[in-house]
């Protein structure tokens, strides 16, 4: 695996002395997101959130202006640049990591005019275009399984064996990319929690997050953060699901993950700190 993931302006170290756990904060431009969509979505509500996710220590800012909850309804290309284009300006000089949760190849395009460092697409890089618009320019690419869609998913997710199928989704895909001489220093990998999975998959790729970056020596992205799947197992709300969700990224990391996606950050790094400390891992993650 390579020591350092590729994202945009930054080098994030992956392997290596200096390598953490990192924390990606999820920045939602959305109305209708399942767990943290509002109508306060105003810029200086936003930068205010973003403000808060930096004086935590966040990692990477995830920027999402289109809902992939269970059921949710597409949007249109001009609505999904008019949410998130001004806030990818007005922190693209914030020092820190910016990514764009999106699958449009024309929302890929001026995100990366507008400076982000990374694409983050929950259909892996499938649309028609996608894979040219990104070929040029160093952003990282987070490569997202899926099964149908977010209209779909979760219509009764049928695998032979999860593992297996995840897994061969990924070869074919990380094949097409590296068709596009699309450095693999750039790649990541996101099984899709609860994107078409019922619990016992979403578990058994819990337990298996160390397989895919073995068998791709690639990092590994985890987003758990107040799913469905925790609602499951817990019988909490969404907004119950805090201690859950810190939780399941700590098993995500035991497990393999080197990234973990979530709504709280603070407290997520706090917990974090916790487990590098106790692992004998580098102290700069105390001092930080």
């Amino acid at each position: 695996m390579n020591k350092y993931l590729q994202c945009g302006r930054f080098r994030l170290p992956i392997t290596g002395e200096n390598a953490r756990p990192l924390v990606m904060g999820i920045l939602n431009v959305t109305p209708d997101s399942f767990s943290d969509g509002s109508d306060h979505n105003q810029l200086n509500f936003l930068l205010d959130r973003a403000e808060a996710m930096i004086n935590a220590g966040v990692d990477i800012i995830d920027i999402g202006g289109e809902s992939t909850r269970p059921g949710a309804q597409p949007v249109s290309l001009e609505t999904e640049l008019q949410r998130v284009m001004p806030i990818i300006y007005a922190l693209q000089d914030c020092g820190i990591p910016l990514s764009i949760d999106t699958y449009k190849p024309e929302v890929m395009r001026e995100a990366q005019i507008a400076g982000v460092d990374m694409i983050n697409d929950v259909h892996g890089f499938r649309a028609k275009g996608a894979l040219d618009v990104v070929a040029q320019g160093d952003c990282a690419l987070c490569i997202m399984h899926m099964q149908n869609t977010p209209q779909t998913m979760q219509d009764q997710p049928l695998y032979d064996d999860v593992l297996t199928e995840v897994s061969d989704f990924f070869a074919e895909r990380i094949n097409q990319i590296q068709l596009h001489n699309i450095a693999k220093n750039r790649l990541l990998l996101d099984v899709g929690f609860g994107f078409g999975k019922s619990l016992p998959h979403n578990l058994t790729l819990l337990q298996n997050q160390k397989l895919f970056s073995e068998r791709f020596s690639l990092p590994v992205l985890a987003g758990l953060s107040r799913k469905s799947m925790l609602g499951a197992i817990t019988g909490k709300p969404v907004e119950l699901r805090m201690a859950a969700s810190i939780g399941a990224a700590l098993t995500a990391v035991v497990n393999g993950a080197h990234i973990v996606r979530v709504h709280d950050v603070a407290e997520t790094i706090d917990a974090l700190k916790i487990w590098t400390a106790s692992n004998n891992k580098s102290d700069s993650a105390l001092a930080e």
